[in-house]
């Protein structure tokens, strides 16, 4: 070893990719700046122009399109398409993201045994034995006459509270926070890295440069905490909330976060010198590189190509007819007065397990609502996420406070139009956590304050009993008390159907063959 060198570093980081490979969108069937054959051209781009590189994947890949989905549901005998085409870019490692449990274990561990990387995961542990899970922890990147690099890989503990136990069956999820500072000593003080990479698929709870906090502390996104409590910890990688960050340091820790469905490449480059015997960090600095005028890897798209014609062929299958208007023409329209699509799910929801009240949500602004002729596309189109249903009990004081909850979406009104609340749109969009009901008559106020929006609320024409019992079916995220619906957190279960709605609300079409627009106009917003 000389007695001053240098050395260059990129990480190269995905996130959330959930399922994307080609530059499509399923839904519309249209092109889209998304997915891994564009990050391979940019990876590929970094490769020639890099002295060093290291790739890795921080959670959320085996998940979220219907290539995915229709992988996992007909075809899991095969090799995974997204571990497939990992493999063949180089990835070094990877992390688990909440959504790669969503198809449950069995595929997982068939998904890890097919990886020629490891993956890592510090805080997922075994409930028997107390080690971690899935094997390692963290992972040690040595370079010949360079420094020692260690990655440690945490993933959000907050799953249970989404995912069904029988996919996460045997796994305690450790404190994120108290996992860092079991690991980040460790690799510092015995394994002696000389830089240290957490890989963190979770986001901020706080604000980057005030930390205010942005959203409800739960702990399901620890960054912030791990930046001010953590010492030792060089780059911060992160993702879950699908955001854009870079060029950003929290208490002289690097941070980065590239977005989702493959739109970014995280890009963190790192010089270092070996001064008085030891390797020293002297600069490190982070940027995004976007896929938009990207042209695709065709070489990573004809790895898949026969799945994703086998999934093309799956969606364009026609399946039933509606009858009247199902489209989304307005989201927010449908946010503020009943709306058939709305009504259709619900009620497939509530013939499913045989109750009468039921809520559900327009997932996103892009859901195109469902054509005349209806196919698998339109479907998946509307319902995008692999969720499944539950039954559970709840007061009557329980439900009107999940309502206010819903009702918080708009932002105060002062005339004009109606907006949606900035904390269901930063740092992340959440239409998904705004619901509508069936089975009840509710009138949500905002000229009301927080709190105090719910104006009516009956069932079958009485109003709602604070203290009385009510069953209602919701999808198993929400039932969980996902998007701060705690009110619902460890409710009794009464009914828990194991079948995706997606593949529910299918099977009803396919079975009557055409379906009737209808509108009970059960629900309402006003501002008088």
């Amino acid at each position: 070893m000389k007695t001053e060198a240098s050395f260059k570093l990129s990480i190269l980081e995905t996130s959330d990719v959930h399922g994307n490979v080609y530059p499509i969108n399923y839904g519309l069937n249209a092109e889209s700046p998304v997915g891994l054959g564009k990050i391979s051209t940019l990876i590929n781009e970094v490769k020639k122009e890099a002295e060093h590189t290291f790739i890795i994947d921080n959670g959320d890949v085996i998940q979220g399109t219907p290539l995915t989905y229709h992988y996992a549901r007909f075809e899991a005998g095969k090799p995974n398409p997204m571990i497939q085409i990992l493999n063949h870019m180089g990835y070094e490692a990877a992390v688990f993201g909440n959504h790669e449990f969503n198809y449950g274990l069995e595929l997982l561990h068939q998904s890890i045994n097919e990886s020629s990387f490891p993956w890592l995961s510090a805080n997922l542990l075994n409930k028997e034995t107390g080690e971690p899970f899935f094997g390692k922890p963290y992972l040690i990147k040595e370079f010949p006459e360079g420094p020692r690099i260690g990655v440690l890989g945490l993933t959000t503990h907050y799953i249970p509270n989404w995912e069904k136990e029988e996919h996460i069956e045997g796994i305690e999820f450790q404190d994120c926070l108290e996992a860092a500072k079991k690991w980040v000593p460790y690799l510092k003080n015995e394994e002696k890295v000389d830089l240290l990479v957490v890989s963190y698929h979770g986001g901020f709870e706080r604000d980057l440069e005030t930390g205010e906090a942005t959203e409800v502390l739960t702990s399901e996104n620890q960054g912030y905490q791990m930046c001010q409590e953590v010492e030792g910890i060089d780059v911060l990688l992160t993702g879950h909330q699908h955001r854009f960050i870079s060029g950003e340091s929290v208490n002289g820790v690097l941070v980065v976060q590239p977005g989702s469905q493959g739109r970014a490449l995280g890009k963190v480059d790192v010089e270092m010198t070996f001064v008085d015997g030891e390797w020293k960090v002297q600069s490190k600095t982070s940027e995004l590189l976007y896929t938009e005028e990207v042209e695709a890897d065709e070489e990573v798209l004809a790895m898949v190509k026969d799945y994703e014609e086998a999934t093309q062929e799956w969606l364009d299958q026609p399946i039933g007819k509606i009858l009247g208007d199902m489209k989304v023409h307005d989201p927010m329209k449908i946010r503020t007065g009943d709306h058939a699509l709305i009504e259709f799910f619900n009620r497939v929801q509530m013939e499913a397990v045989g109750v009468d009240i039921s809520s559900t949500s327009l997932f996103d602004n892009l859901a195109p609502g469902l054509t005349e002729d209806v196919t698998m596309r339109d479907v998946v189109a509307n319902y995008i996420y692999p969720n499944t249903l539950k039954v559970i009990r709840i007061t009557g004081a329980d439900m009107k406070e999940a309502l206010e909850q819903t009702a918080s979406y708009f932002a105060p009104y002062t005339g004009g139009e109606i907006e949606v609340n900035p904390k269901f749109l930063y740092p992340k969009p959440e239409h998904y956590n705004y619901d509508m009901w069936e089975g009840i008559e509710y009138e949500i106020n905002i000229s009301k304050p927080f709190g105090e929006r719910i104006t009516k609320l009956e069932y079958h024409g009485e109003p709602i009993d604070p203290s009385k019992e009510y069953d209602v079916v919701m999808n198993n995220y929400r039932a969980g008390g996902g998007g701060n619906y705690m009110m619902f957190k460890d409710k009794p279960v009464i009914v828990d159907l194991p079948m995706d709605v997606s593949e529910l609300i299918a099977n009803y079409i396919l079975e009557r063959k055409v379906i009737e627009s209808k509108v009970d106009n059960n629900w309402k917003v006003t501002h008088d």
